[in-house]
C-alpha cells in the first residue's frame, strides 16, 4: 500500500501571451465599446435620436474620425464615460469634435467626461481648427458633486479663451439643462433639432414649484422657443440629418481660425448685371419687399445661409459668396416692422458683425431703414444700449465694409447701419436713396409747425413744403455731393459694383491702438 500523499493537480496555466491574443482582446474590447449597450441604444432610437457615433458618421468625412480616450472610465464604470471625443475632417478640412453619449448615464458630465472635452478643446486651440460640440446630456453628474461643476467651468473658460480665435459650433440634439446651457450660449453658432432638443437653466418642475406655472420641456426650452423668442439658437431643424448637413455647409464658409481667410471657390464672373433688382425693390419708399430676394440676386448661385432666421426678422444676417469669396450680409427687412431697428435686431446684427470681423469675413450692409422702433417698451427695454452694441460692432470692425443704400436711411439708424461716418470703406446708393434725419413729412411737421398752424389751407402748404424739403435735402445725390456716398449706381450693377469693391479692399489692413479690450455696452 502506497502511503505517500497524492500529488496535487497542477493549476491551469494562463494562456500563453502572444501578440495575436493581445490584439484579438483589444479588437474585441474596442468593438464592444463602439457597439454600446444595445438596450440603451434601442431606447435612444425610440426617442427619435441617433447615438453619438452615428451622429459623428453623419457629420464627418467617411473614415476620418480619430478617437481619443476611448478606454477612459469615470464613476459610471463604462468606457468613454459618456462622451466620444476626437478629431476628423469635413470636406477634407480638420475639425475637433465631442459627442455626448446619452446611452451612458444619460450623458451626464463628471470629471473624466469633462477632462476628455478639455483635451479636444485644447487640441483645437493648439492646431487652429474649429471645435464642434454635439450636446445630449442630462447635465452634471450629481454623484460627483462639485467636481462635475468644476468640469463645466473648465469648458466655459476654454470657450472664452477660444472666442474669436477658432470657430465654435454647438449642436443641441437632446437635453441641455442647468449650467450646461451656457456652453451653447458661448458658442459662435448654435443648432437645435425640433422635438428632441431642449435647453434651459431650470426645468419645468422647478418653474412650477417656484412660480406655479405649468410648462412642458418643449414649451420651456424647445428649438422653436430658442430659435424664435430667446435668440439663443442660430439654426433650427426638423431632424438630425438636415441639421448636421447644415453644420457641414456652415463650416464650408468659415476659416479654420482667425489667422486664415475664409475658403474661396471657383465660380462665374462677378460683373454680371442683375436687372431684376430694379423690379424687386419698389420706388415708393413705403411699399414692402423681401430683402432675401435682393440678397439672392447679389450672391453666387442665389445661395446664402441665413443666421437666426426665426428671430428678429426685421433684420437679415447671412453668410454667402460673391464671386467665390465669402461675405457676411446684413440687411433691413421691409417685410417685418417695415425694417426698423429694435432691441432684438440690434443684438442679432451686432453679434453677427463681430463674428465676421473676428474671422476675416468682409461685410456688405444693405440699408433700407426708417429708423428705430419707437415706444416705451423699446426705451424701457434698453433700445439705446442695444443699438449701441451694433454701433460699437461696426465701428470696431476692421474687415472690408461696403454699404449699399437701397431706399430709406433715416436718423440714427442710418448712422448705425455702417454709414461712412462710422468707418465703412465704400458707400454705394441706388437712385431711390433717401438719406435724412427723418422722412420729409415728419420733418415738415416739426420744422414748419407754426406756419402750418397759421395757414388757411394747411394740407396744401404741407404738400408744397414736403416737396421742397425732399428736393432740397433728400434728392438722390445730396449725400454724394458731400462725400458721404461714393457712387450712385444703377440697381442692375449692384453685384458687379460690390464685387469690384471687395476686390479693391481685399488687402485692407488697419492698425488699432494697444489696449486690453474695449468695453462693449453689454
Amino acid at each position: 500500500m502506497d502511503l505517500r500523499p497524492a500529488a496535487r493537480p497542477e493549476p491551469p496555466r494562463p494562456p500563453r501571451r502572444t501578440m495575436r491574443a493581445l490584439r484579438d482582446r483589444r479588437d474585441e474590447l474596442t468593438s464592444r465599446i463602439a457597439l454600446g449597450n444595445q438596450t440603451a441604444v434601442e431606447r435612444q432610437h425610440r426617442l427619435g435620436k441617433r447615438t453619438a457615433r452615428e451622429r459623428l458618421e453623419l457629420l464627418l468625412d467617411e473614415g476620418s474620425f480619430v478617437e481619443v480616450d476611448m478606454y477612459r472610465k469615470g464613476t459610471t464604470g463604462a468606457s468613454t464615460d459618456g462622451v466620444v471625443a476626437g478629431s476628423g475632417t469635413v470636406d477634407g478640412r480638420r475639425v475637433f469634435v465631442y459627442a455626448q453619449d446619452f446611452t451612458i448615464s444619460g450623458g451626464s458630465l463628471g470629471a473624466a467626461h469633462a477632462a476628455k472635452i478639455h483635451k479636444v478643446m485644447d487640441m483645437a486651440m493648439d492646431t487652429g481648427a474649429p471645435i464642434i460640440a454635439l450636446n445630449d446630456s442630462g447635465g452634471a453628474r450629481i454623484q460627483e458633486g462639485v467636481m462635475a461643476l468644476d468640469g463645466y467651468g473648465g469648458i466655459f473658460r476654454r470657450q472664452v479663451a477660444a472666442s474669436g480665435i477658432i470657430p465654435q459650433i454647438s449642436v443641441v440634439l437632446g437635453p441641455c439643462a442647468g449650467g450646461a446651457a451656457y456652453s451653447p450660449a458661448l458658442a459662435d453658432f448654435t443648432f437645435m433639432v425640433r422635438e428632441t432638443a431642449q435647453m434651459y437653466l431650470t426645468g419645468p418642475d422647478v418653474v412650477q414649484a417656484v412660480s406655479g406655472e405649468r410648462v412642458t420641456h418643449d414649451q420651456l426650452g424647445g428649438a422653436d422657443v430658442h430659435g424664435g423668442r430667446s435668440g439663443v439658437a442660430s439654426f433650427v431643424h426638423d431632424d438630425e440629418e438636415t441639421c448636421l448637413a447644415d453644420v457641414r455647409y456652415l463650416l464650408s464658409l468659415l476659416p479654420g481660425n482667425n489667422l486664415e481667410s475664409p475658403p474661396s471657390c471657383e465660380c462665374g464672373p462677378g460683373d454680371d448685371l442683375r436687372p431684376s433688382l430694379a423690379d424687386i425693390v419698389p420706388v415708393e419708399p413705403n411699399r414692402p419687399y423681401d430683402i432675401r430676394a435682393v440678397i439672392a440676386e447679389l450672391v453666387d448661385d442665389g445661395e446664402f445661409l441665413e443666421v437666426h432666421e426665426g428671430w428678429a426678422g426685421n433684420v437679415v444676417c447671412a453668410l454667402a459668396r460673391i464671386n467665390g469669396e465669402v461675405v457676411g450680409i446684413v440687411g433691413n427687412q421691409p417685410l417685418v416692422l417695415a425694417g426698423v431697428l429694435d432691441t432684438s435686431a440690434s443684438q442679432k446684427a451686432a453679434r453677427f458683425v463681430r463674428f465676421c470681423d473676428a474671422f476675416n469675413i468682409p461685410l456688405v450692409t444693405l440699408v433700407d431703414v426708417p429708423g428705430f422702433l419707437p415706444g416705451t417698451e423699446q426705451e424701457y427695454g434698453g433700445a439705446i444700449r442695444h443699438g449701441a452694441k451694433l454701433l460699437y460692432a461696426y465701428c470696431e470692425a476692421s474687415v472690408p465694409r461696403i454699404q449699399v443704400i437701397l431706399r430709406k436711411a433715416y436718423g440714427g439708424a442710418y448712422i448705425v447701419m455702417d454709414s461712412r461716418s462710422i468707418g465703412c470703406d465704400l458707400s454705394l446708393a441706388w437712385p431711390t436713396n433717401e438719406i435724412a434725419v427723418m422722412g420729409a413729412e415728419a420733418a415738415v411737421n416739426v420744422v414748419h409747425r407754426k406756419e402750418l398752424a397759421a395757414a388757411t389751407d394747411p394740407a396744401e402748404l404741407r404738400a408744397v413744403l414736403i416737396a421742397q424739403y425732399a428736393d432740397d435735402l433728400m434728392h438722390p445725390y445730396y449725400a454724394a455731393e458731400r462725400g458721404l456716398v461714393d457712387d450712385v449706381i444703377d440697381p442692375a450693377q449692384t453685384r458687379s459694383a460690390v464685387s469690384r469693391g471687395l476686390a479693391m479692399l481685399r488687402d485692407k489692413r488697419r492698425r488699432t491702438p494697444a489696449r486690453k479690450h474695449g468695453n462693449v455696452p453689454l
